[in-house]
């Protein structure tokens, strides 16, 4: 009798990674062991210092905040959802969660054993190699870290900031001191001293047998267990750890981590049975560590002025440049630099108190449109607000003018950095966008209760918002209003809906890209205007009615719309992939010329690449019919 439980589970994990490598049998012996947990809101999963479980976690449903505590103050580090992984710690390591997960909303959760499924990471290279890519080590203690959406418990913090890894290319030593297993410990000893290098590999034919290092001479010679005119055959460490060429640092930290070693022995295939190619040490991954991006957070942390930051931004633009030209997944280096700017903002706002002396109030500064969504790699403009908490009549007015003159700072800051003001004044520093909870909860009432009544007013971009400092509790009243008011409200999206379908056509009747008639840019094509807004918008107006929260990326919002509506998930997945293929034309345009990358000259890419980007282009049409269709867009049109 088959096991409807396991079989709805099944079905769901069968669309996530890395559960979509396993076949409908295995997850059928996976789904039948897991544990069904209901977390009612602010109910914690695990929290710091906990002792590990002796299972990791798959969201199921609802928002699990991902949180450290610094100096009394919990911070928000990432939020989980519908099929994101939590909790892998307990793969890789053995000391205590190192952050807290806890429900933002009533949640449901599925506690997978990890006895259960090692086999499954053990013989499926598939599952492996997610778990390799997902995980880094950020000390010279190894410790793991996720990627991308899995920002989780495993990662490191450097003064309690989340340190972002990065998943390139490890450079190491190409020219490593080999030795004959026959050699006398006293001559590879001296060999290695005069080279200034920590190891040594034992061969045969070139063949690695085994290892001597430091710890070798230190633990087996120095102790006087063996005597120093011994034959290193005797001393060294066998079998080598081995690993292929082009490994990330990523996979390296996470294979000195599963085998306890300080050095790995690079081989043409990974195996014991090719050529030695070089060595890997803990050395050469502090090295590159001092150049990833987590480094580049705790120096922001550390400015004392505008113009450090404007440093270390400069340095974000050389990683995105960097990072692009190796070809990371764009959905990567969007996160990491979505990090990066966040630090940046925090910081300036940091400054801007410091010279101001503390706030009256509690508040929240909301990083609004792309800087929001996560989607900022290129230099464009800021767009902010900021929600004070609700304070007596009385002194309203002075709080607002303490809010508004700490924004002009920012913004001020910001500016100098390399972020423009917004050329519509959508910013904290505009009277109009910097207000109470009440003031603002009513704002966004009137926008979507009386859509356009005041059609100058409303803009889309404010429904896209992510905390960049403050208080999470301002942003998660705001949320809730929002969603609240959103409930049946045909009228506001039937408003937004059609708002999302008024951008101009990419592509004229006869299929040919529509260009620039006149200006600066005339013969060039609007590759913000006409092909990625309209992604932006679909995808904002969706979410919303689908009642889909904590998801700001548009990527990651098309990819959620697949599973909450399977009828539609082709379309939706397409429309996730055409909008990191035209996000990487914008940022290949914007990267070559030092621009925001807005306008494509066409005339410079191959007709392989204008078929691609005329491709990326195809599933608005049916984004369009599914937005007409789900809110009978008759108010408006």
């Amino acid at each position: 009798m088959k096991n409807s439980i396991a079989e709805r589970i099944a079905d769901f994990l069968i669309v996530h990674p890395p559960f979509s490598n396993l076949s409908h049998d295995e997850l059928i012996e996976v789904a039948s062991e897991i544990r069904v947990l209901n977390l009612e809101k602010n109910k914690t999963l695990f929290q710091i210092n906990d002792l590990l479980h002796e299972s990791f976690y798959v969201v199921a449903s609802g928002v699990i905040n991902l949180s450290i505590i610094s100096d009394a103050e919990e911070t928000l580090l990432n939020k989980c959802v519908a099929g994101d992984i939590l909790g892998l710690r307990p793969f890789f390591a053995k000391n205590n969660y190192m952050m807290t997960a806890k429900a933002r909303e009533e949640s449901v959760i599925y506690a997978i054993p990890i006895d259960v499924f090692r086999p499954f990471v053990a013989k499926n290279t598939n599952v492996l190699d997610f778990l390799l890519q997902s995980f880094a080590s950020t000390s010279t203690n190894p410790v793991e870290r996720s990627s991308g959406k899995l920002l989780n418990d495993s990662v490191r913090h450097i003064d309690n900031q989340s340190e972002i890894q990065y998943f390139q290319s490890l450079d190491y030593n190409k020219n490593p001191l080999t030795s004959t297993p026959n050699a006398i410990v006293q001559n590879v000893a001296q060999i290695m001293t005069d080279n200034l290098i920590g190891c040594v590999i034992i061969q045969e034919n070139n063949l690695p047998i085994g290892i001597v290092t430091d710890t070798d001479l230190r633990a087996k010679i120095a102790t006087g267990r063996f005597y120093i005119t011994t034959l290193v055959s005797n001393i060294m460490s066998s079998p080598v750890i081995t690993v292929p060429e082009n490994l990330s640092l990523a996979e390296a930290q996470l294979f000195m981590l599963r085998h306890n070693v300080t050095h790995l022995c690079v081989t043409i295939d990974g195996s014991d049975k090719t050529e030695i190619k070089g060595v890997i040490s803990q050395q050469d991954i502090i090295s590159a560590q001092a150049n990833n991006p987590g480094i580049l957070i705790k120096e922001i942390k550390r400015a004392q002025n505008q113009d450090e930051l404007k440093r270390l931004r400069e340095k974000l633009a050389d990683f995105i440049r960097t990072s692009f030209d190796k070809k990371i997944p764009l959905s990567h280096i969007n996160t990491i630099a979505g990090e990066v700017n966040m630090a940046i903002i925090k910081r300036s706002i940091d400054l801007a108190i410091l010279e101001m002396g503390s706030p009256p109030a509690r508040f929240a500064w909301l990083s609004i449109g792309s800087q929001g969504r996560k989607e900022q790699l290129l230099l464009t403009d800021q767009d902010s607000i900021l929600v004070f908490e609700d304070v007596a009549s009385d002194k309203y007015r002075d709080v607002k003018e303490y809010f508004l003159k700490l924004s002009k700072k920012v913004t001020a800051t910001l500016e100098t950095v390399g972020y423009a003001y917004c050329p519509f004044g959508h910013m904290a520093s505009n009277q109009l966008w910097c207000k109470s909870l009440t003031d603002w909860k009513n704002q966004y009432s009137n926008w979507m209760n009386t859509p356009g009544e005041k059609s100058d007013e409303i803009c889309s971009i404010f429904f896209d918002y992510e905390l960049a400092f403050g208080e999470i509790q301002l942003e998660e009243a705001l949320t809730e209003h929002i969603f609240r008011n959103a409930e049946k409200n045909k009228k506001f999206f039937a408003f937004l809906g059609t708002d999302s379908l008024k951008k101009p056509a990419p592509l004229s009747f006869f299929k040919q890209f529509i260009l620039e008639e006149e200006g600066e840019y005339k013969d060039r094509f609007d590759i913000k205007t006409r092909a990625l807004m309209p992604l932006v918008d679909a995808a904002r107006v969706l979410v919303i009615s689908q009642n889909i929260k904590g998801i700001n990326n548009t990527f990651l919002r098309f990819k959620q719309l697949a599973i909450t509506e399977p009828k539609y998930s082709e379309v939706y997945m397409n429309a996730a992939e055409a909008f990191i293929t035209l996000s990487k034309f914008r940022t290949h345009e914007g990267l070559k010329d030092g621009t925001t990358g807005q306008y494509i000259n066409l005339e410079e890419i191959s007709k392989s690449d204008k078929e691609k980007l005329k491709n990326a282009l195809l599933p608005m049409k049916d984004l369009e019919e599914i937005i007409k269709n789900k809110f009978q867009l008759t108010y408006f049109t």
